[in-house]
């Protein structure tokens, strides 16, 4: 009985092009993950500080303020001292004199419902261009 060779099969072929399905076309009204543009809910000039290095925040604050003539850092709990950080940094270090610190707002905010609720400090500080 003779051997079948497996590279003689069109199945095992890896070089063989296979035809595709048609694609199917979208509607224009849905778009692919892809095309979808990122919604913010914030205006751009706002940097909300968090985990994240000082200088990382310190940077986007230093392009922001290219852009438009102030931004304001916002913070809550223990991330106000890393958003005072950030204010001193871009107006003491990076700026070159060029940015100054505008305002500063401190508020209380009141974080979750029933009995889970609680208070969290916040700040937001403007910082602006002289």
């Amino acid at each position: 009985m003779p051997k079948k060779n497996s590279n003689s099969g069109a199945q095992n072929d890896p070089n063989e092009i296979k035809p595709e399905a048609p694609a199917q076309a979208t509607p224009p009204t849905e778009k692919t993950p892809q095309e979808a543009k990122i919604e913010r809910k914030f205006p751009p000039n706002h940097i909300y500080v968090g985990k994240k290095p000082i200088m990382s925040y310190a940077m986007s604050a230093l392009i922001q303020l290219t852009q438009s003539d102030k931004i304001v850092i916002k913070a809550r709990g223990m991330a106000i001292s890393r958003a005072v950080d950030v204010a001193e940094i871009v107006t003491k270090r990076l700026g070159n004199n060029a940015f100054v610190v505008k305002d500063i707002k401190i508020d209380t905010e009141l974080v979750g419902s029933g009995e889970e609720s609680r208070n969290v400090s916040t700040i937001e500080i403007i910082v602006g261009k002289k």
